[in-house]
């Protein structure tokens, strides 16, 4: 049984989608943004399966480190950002104080 409402999923999926080009947020981010601050893992276990159109490269970790479940791992995520203008250490993580998108 799942810890989190059974509309989570619902609003992850919406506040993904609102993740503006040249931004990022955190796993932990959404959870709070989707009521659930506690569920930061959730959020990635929705990325995992989540419907594909949305920017969920846009999700990064709160130290701005890349996903490695992302699809090609963290090779393939940090091409998808660096595609959109990011810039990715050779650590594989970027810069949360350029990117980090705070929402009102």
């Amino acid at each position: 049984m799942s810890r989190v409402d059974s509309d989570f999923n619902d609003k992850v999926y919406a506040f993904v989608a609102t993740v503006p080009a040249g931004k990022v947020v955190t796993y932990g981010q959404v959870a709070a943004a989707c009521g659930a601050a506690w569920a930061a893992w959730e959020v990635g276990q929705i990325a995992h399966t989540g419907p594909s159109d949305l920017p969920w490269q846009r999700v990064v970790n709160k130290q701005g480190g890349l996903a490695r479940g992302y699809p090609g791992g963290i090779a393939g995520h940090k091409q998808v950002l660096e595609s959109e203008g990011f810039v990715v250490s050779d650590d594989f993580t970027i810069d949360m104080s350029k990117y980090l998108w705070q929402p009102k």
